[in-house]
């Protein structure tokens, strides 16, 4: 139980560190995208 509360606590933390920083949001969602873009080409090669 305590394990869950801790996961919960670190993403919720994350989540309004996301909300106020504007640089992680992008540096985040360029990655995201940077993976996806990878395994779409890994499907259809």
């Amino acid at each position: 139980m305590n394990t869950k509360k801790t996961l919960f606590t670190t993403a919720a933390l994350g989540a309004a560190y996301l909300l106020k920083n504007k640089n992680a949001r992008d540096k985040i969602m360029e990655g995201i995208q940077s993976f996806t873009s990878q395994v779409k080409a890994k499907r259809n090669g």
